[in-house]
Protein backbone atom coordinates (compact mmCIF):
# COMPACT_ATOMS: atom_id res chain seq x y z
CA UNK A 1 0.00 0.00 0.00
CA UNK A 2 1.72 3.20 -1.17
CA UNK A 3 0.38 6.05 1.44
CA UNK A 4 2.62 9.11 -0.73
CA UNK A 5 1.36 12.38 -0.89
CA UNK A 6 -1.51 12.31 -3.95
CA UNK A 7 -0.49 14.21 -7.26
CA UNK A 8 -1.34 17.98 -7.25
CA UNK A 9 -4.71 17.80 -9.71
CA UNK A 10 -5.83 21.49 -11.29
CA UNK A 11 -9.20 21.33 -10.44
CA UNK A 12 -11.35 22.95 -12.58
CA UNK A 13 -12.82 26.51 -11.21
CA UNK A 14 -16.08 26.21 -9.55
CA UNK A 15 -19.19 27.95 -11.57
CA UNK A 16 -20.49 28.69 -7.78
CA UNK A 17 -18.28 30.95 -5.66
CA UNK A 18 -19.67 31.25 -2.97
CA UNK A 19 -17.13 33.55 -1.83
CA UNK A 20 -17.78 36.10 -4.63
CA UNK A 21 -15.97 39.38 -4.15
CA UNK A 22 -14.43 39.18 0.05
CA UNK A 23 -10.86 39.48 0.85
CA UNK A 24 -9.19 36.97 2.46
CA UNK A 25 -6.01 36.27 4.52
CA UNK A 26 -4.44 32.69 6.04
CA UNK A 27 -1.69 32.62 7.73
CA UNK A 28 0.55 29.34 7.02
CA UNK A 29 -0.73 29.38 3.73
CA UNK A 30 2.40 28.02 1.37
CA UNK A 31 2.08 24.01 2.80
CA UNK A 32 -0.59 21.37 3.95
CA UNK A 33 -3.71 22.45 5.39
CA UNK A 34 -3.08 26.36 4.64
CA UNK A 35 -2.15 25.86 0.86
CA UNK A 36 -5.21 23.75 0.40
CA UNK A 37 -7.57 26.35 2.32
CA UNK A 38 -6.16 29.42 0.17
CA UNK A 39 -6.82 27.74 -2.70
CA UNK A 40 -10.43 26.94 -1.96
CA UNK A 41 -11.39 30.16 -0.68
CA UNK A 42 -9.67 31.76 -3.87
CA UNK A 43 -11.32 29.48 -6.30
CA UNK A 44 -15.17 30.14 -4.09
CA UNK A 45 -14.11 33.39 -5.20
CA UNK A 46 -12.55 35.10 -2.26
CA UNK A 47 -8.82 37.47 -3.50
CA UNK A 48 -6.65 35.85 -0.85
CA UNK A 49 -3.52 36.94 0.92
CA UNK A 50 -0.97 33.85 1.23
CA UNK A 51 0.76 34.50 4.60
CA UNK A 52 4.26 32.68 4.91
CA UNK A 53 7.29 33.06 6.69
CA UNK A 54 9.43 30.50 4.55
CA UNK A 55 10.07 28.86 1.37
CA UNK A 56 8.53 31.92 -0.94
CA UNK A 57 8.49 29.91 -4.35
CA UNK A 58 5.94 27.76 -2.22
CA UNK A 59 3.49 31.03 -1.58
CA UNK A 60 3.99 32.21 -5.01
CA UNK A 61 2.57 28.94 -6.51
CA UNK A 62 -0.61 29.03 -4.36
CA UNK A 63 -1.20 32.39 -5.74
CA UNK A 64 -0.85 31.34 -9.25
CA UNK A 65 -3.33 28.44 -8.57
CA UNK A 66 -5.57 30.99 -7.19
CA UNK A 67 -5.26 33.43 -9.98
CA UNK A 68 -5.78 30.88 -12.35
CA UNK A 69 -9.31 30.58 -11.74
CA UNK A 70 -9.85 34.65 -11.53
CA UNK A 71 -9.29 35.48 -8.28
CA UNK A 72 -6.58 37.92 -7.03
CA UNK A 73 -3.89 36.65 -4.08
CA UNK A 74 -0.65 38.33 -2.62
CA UNK A 75 1.86 36.79 -0.88
CA UNK A 76 3.06 38.37 2.47
CA UNK A 77 5.75 37.38 4.33
CA UNK A 78 4.98 37.83 7.85
CA UNK A 79 5.74 35.75 11.49
CA UNK A 80 2.46 36.06 13.17
CA UNK A 81 3.56 35.66 16.14
CA UNK A 82 5.25 39.49 15.46
CA UNK A 83 3.10 41.71 16.40
CA UNK A 84 5.12 44.96 14.63
CA UNK A 85 5.11 42.45 11.24
CA UNK A 86 1.30 41.22 11.72
CA UNK A 87 0.19 44.69 11.61
CA UNK A 88 2.37 45.72 8.63
CA UNK A 89 0.91 42.54 6.90
CA UNK A 90 -2.62 43.88 7.37
CA UNK A 91 -1.45 47.38 6.41
CA UNK A 92 -0.14 45.91 3.32
CA UNK A 93 -3.30 43.80 2.73
CA UNK A 94 -5.42 47.18 3.15
CA UNK A 95 -3.47 48.98 0.33
CA UNK A 96 -3.83 46.20 -2.10
CA UNK A 97 -7.26 44.56 -1.21
CA UNK A 98 -9.02 47.66 0.46
CA UNK A 99 -10.58 45.74 3.50
CA UNK A 100 -10.68 41.65 4.87
CA UNK A 101 -13.85 39.62 5.34
CA UNK A 102 -12.24 36.41 6.06
CA UNK A 103 -9.35 35.55 8.43
CA UNK A 104 -8.12 31.70 8.75
CA UNK A 105 -5.59 31.94 11.19
CA UNK A 106 -3.68 28.64 10.12
CA UNK A 107 -0.48 28.77 11.00
CA UNK A 108 1.21 26.41 13.61
CA UNK A 109 4.07 24.44 14.79
CA UNK A 110 4.76 21.62 16.96
CA UNK A 111 7.95 21.03 19.09
CA UNK A 112 7.61 18.11 20.74
CA UNK A 113 9.07 16.42 23.50
CA UNK A 114 8.36 14.79 26.94
CA UNK A 115 7.38 16.63 29.62
CA UNK A 116 10.12 16.73 32.00
CA UNK A 117 12.58 17.37 28.43
CA UNK A 118 10.15 20.44 27.42
CA UNK A 119 12.58 23.61 27.68
CA UNK A 120 11.11 27.15 28.35
CA UNK A 121 11.91 27.68 24.75
CA UNK A 122 10.12 24.90 22.92
CA UNK A 123 7.11 25.95 25.16
CA UNK A 124 7.29 29.32 24.26
CA UNK A 125 7.91 29.35 20.96
CA UNK A 126 4.99 26.73 19.91
CA UNK A 127 2.55 29.03 22.72
CA UNK A 128 3.68 31.87 20.40
CA UNK A 129 3.01 31.26 17.09
CA UNK A 130 -0.02 28.85 18.26
CA UNK A 131 -2.14 30.75 20.39
CA UNK A 132 -0.39 34.61 20.44
CA UNK A 133 -0.20 34.59 16.72
CA UNK A 134 -3.60 34.08 16.30
CA UNK A 135 -4.64 36.83 18.79
CA UNK A 136 -2.74 39.23 16.90
CA UNK A 137 -4.13 38.41 13.86
CA UNK A 138 -7.82 38.07 15.18
CA UNK A 139 -7.49 41.37 16.56
CA UNK A 140 -6.55 43.51 13.76
CA UNK A 141 -9.05 41.45 11.68
CA UNK A 142 -11.88 42.60 14.66
CA UNK A 143 -10.56 46.15 14.28
CA UNK A 144 -11.55 46.28 10.22
CA UNK A 145 -14.56 44.64 10.71
CA UNK A 146 -15.79 47.32 13.07
CA UNK A 147 -14.69 49.84 11.55
CA UNK A 148 -15.78 48.77 7.92
CA UNK A 149 -19.38 47.15 9.80
CA UNK A 150 -21.65 44.77 7.37
CA UNK A 151 -21.33 45.46 3.58
CA UNK A 152 -24.66 43.56 2.45
CA UNK A 153 -23.59 43.48 -0.94
CA UNK A 154 -20.39 41.58 0.08
CA UNK A 155 -21.87 39.21 2.95
CA UNK A 156 -24.45 39.27 5.52
CA UNK A 157 -21.86 39.37 8.19
CA UNK A 158 -19.05 42.07 8.83
CA UNK A 159 -16.51 39.79 9.46
CA UNK A 160 -15.41 35.99 9.62
CA UNK A 161 -12.59 34.38 11.73
CA UNK A 162 -11.82 30.75 11.66
CA UNK A 163 -9.17 29.10 14.16
CA UNK A 164 -7.49 26.18 13.16
CA UNK A 165 -8.06 24.34 15.94
CA UNK A 166 -7.35 20.43 16.37
CA UNK A 167 -8.89 17.83 17.89
CA UNK A 168 -6.49 18.34 20.51
CA UNK A 169 -8.65 21.12 22.02
CA UNK A 170 -10.44 18.84 23.89
CA UNK A 171 -8.29 15.17 23.75
CA UNK A 172 -4.73 15.22 25.59
CA UNK A 173 -1.61 14.58 23.74
CA UNK A 174 1.26 13.10 25.88
CA UNK A 175 4.72 14.14 24.24
CA UNK A 176 2.63 17.08 22.84
CA UNK A 177 1.67 18.78 26.14
CA UNK A 178 2.67 22.62 24.98
CA UNK A 179 0.84 21.95 21.45
CA UNK A 180 -2.15 20.59 23.07
CA UNK A 181 -2.08 23.50 25.77
CA UNK A 182 -2.15 25.85 22.35
CA UNK A 183 -5.24 24.44 20.90
CA UNK A 184 -7.29 24.36 24.13
CA UNK A 185 -6.47 28.05 24.55
CA UNK A 186 -7.25 28.36 21.23
CA UNK A 187 -10.61 27.16 21.93
CA UNK A 188 -11.68 29.10 24.84
CA UNK A 189 -10.32 32.20 23.07
CA UNK A 190 -12.80 31.84 19.81
CA UNK A 191 -15.71 31.40 21.97
CA UNK A 192 -14.91 34.56 24.23
CA UNK A 193 -14.18 36.20 21.11
CA UNK A 194 -17.07 35.29 19.27
CA UNK A 195 -19.21 35.97 22.65
CA UNK A 196 -17.64 39.39 22.71
CA UNK A 197 -18.19 40.54 19.09
CA UNK A 198 -21.27 38.84 17.94
CA UNK A 199 -23.29 41.73 18.11
CA UNK A 200 -21.44 43.38 15.64
CA UNK A 201 -22.41 40.84 13.48
CA UNK A 202 -18.80 39.05 13.59
CA UNK A 203 -18.65 35.06 13.23
CA UNK A 204 -16.06 34.09 15.32
CA UNK A 205 -16.01 30.00 15.05
CA UNK A 206 -12.84 26.70 14.67
CA UNK A 207 -12.22 23.84 12.88
CA UNK A 208 -10.57 20.98 14.61
CA UNK A 209 -8.49 18.73 12.37
CA UNK A 210 -7.93 15.33 13.40
CA UNK A 211 -5.60 13.28 10.99
CA UNK A 212 -4.58 15.05 7.73
CA UNK A 213 -2.32 13.72 5.21
CA UNK A 214 0.57 16.71 5.39
CA UNK A 215 4.17 16.75 5.37
CA UNK A 216 4.09 17.92 8.70
CA UNK A 217 3.00 14.65 10.13
CA UNK A 218 4.72 12.10 6.99
CA UNK A 219 6.30 9.78 9.59
CA UNK A 220 2.24 8.63 10.80
CA UNK A 221 0.84 7.90 7.49
CA UNK A 222 3.50 7.41 5.13
CA UNK A 223 4.35 3.34 5.45
CA UNK A 224 1.76 0.74 5.52
CA UNK A 225 2.49 -0.05 9.45
CA UNK A 226 2.53 3.56 10.40
CA UNK A 227 -0.95 4.49 8.26
CA UNK A 228 -2.88 0.76 9.56
CA UNK A 229 -1.76 2.23 13.44
CA UNK A 230 -3.23 5.53 12.73
CA UNK A 231 -6.71 4.25 11.41
CA UNK A 232 -6.97 2.35 15.01
CA UNK A 233 -7.67 5.73 15.94
CA UNK A 234 -10.38 6.96 12.94
CA UNK A 235 -13.55 5.25 12.82
CA UNK A 236 -14.27 6.19 9.27
CA UNK A 237 -10.74 4.12 8.38
CA UNK A 238 -9.46 6.74 6.36
CA UNK A 239 -7.02 9.97 6.80
CA UNK A 240 -8.18 13.29 6.06
CA UNK A 241 -7.31 15.07 2.87
CA UNK A 242 -6.18 19.03 3.24
CA UNK A 243 -8.97 19.22 0.74
CA UNK A 244 -11.74 18.01 3.16
CA UNK A 245 -10.58 21.29 5.44
CA UNK A 246 -11.00 23.56 3.00
CA UNK A 247 -14.45 22.56 1.72
CA UNK A 248 -15.49 22.71 5.19
CA UNK A 249 -13.61 26.21 5.56
CA UNK A 250 -15.35 27.70 2.44
CA UNK A 251 -18.59 27.09 3.71
CA UNK A 252 -17.58 28.19 7.68
CA UNK A 253 -17.28 31.40 5.89
CA UNK A 254 -19.53 31.59 3.78
CA UNK A 255 -23.13 33.13 4.46
CA UNK A 256 -24.69 29.50 4.10
CA UNK A 257 -23.57 29.47 7.53
CA UNK A 258 -24.33 32.59 8.98
CA UNK A 259 -26.03 31.22 12.31
CA UNK A 260 -22.70 29.31 13.59
CA UNK A 261 -21.01 31.42 15.72
CA UNK A 262 -18.20 30.09 18.25
CA UNK A 263 -18.46 26.56 17.46
CA UNK A 264 -15.48 23.77 16.86
CA UNK A 265 -16.38 21.94 13.54
CA UNK A 266 -14.43 18.81 14.03
CA UNK A 267 -12.89 17.25 10.86
CA UNK A 268 -11.78 14.22 12.29
CA UNK A 269 -13.60 11.07 10.75
CA UNK A 270 -14.60 10.26 14.20
CA UNK A 271 -11.58 10.53 15.88
CA UNK A 272 -13.06 12.84 18.76
CA UNK A 273 -16.03 9.53 19.52
CA UNK A 274 -13.00 7.67 21.43
CA UNK A 275 -12.57 4.90 19.22
CA UNK A 276 -11.35 2.39 22.17
CA UNK A 277 -15.19 2.02 23.29
CA UNK A 278 -15.95 0.69 20.08
CA UNK A 279 -16.00 -2.63 21.36
CA UNK A 280 -17.27 -2.04 24.95
CA UNK A 281 -13.97 -0.52 25.94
Amino acid sequence: MNQSLPEVVMPSCPVNKLLEGQKALVTGANSGIGRAVAIGLGHAGADVVVNYVANPEAADAVCQEIERCGSKALAIQADVSNETQVQAMFKLMMETFGTIDVLVNNAGIQRDAPFDELTLKQWQQVIAVNLTGQFLCAREAIREFKRRGVNKAVSCAAGKIICMSSVHEIVPWAGHVNYAASKGGVMLMMKSIAQEVAPYRIRVNSIGPGAIRTPINRPAWETPEAYEKLMELVPYKRIGEPEDIARATVWLASDEADYINGTTLFIDGGMTLYPGFTENG
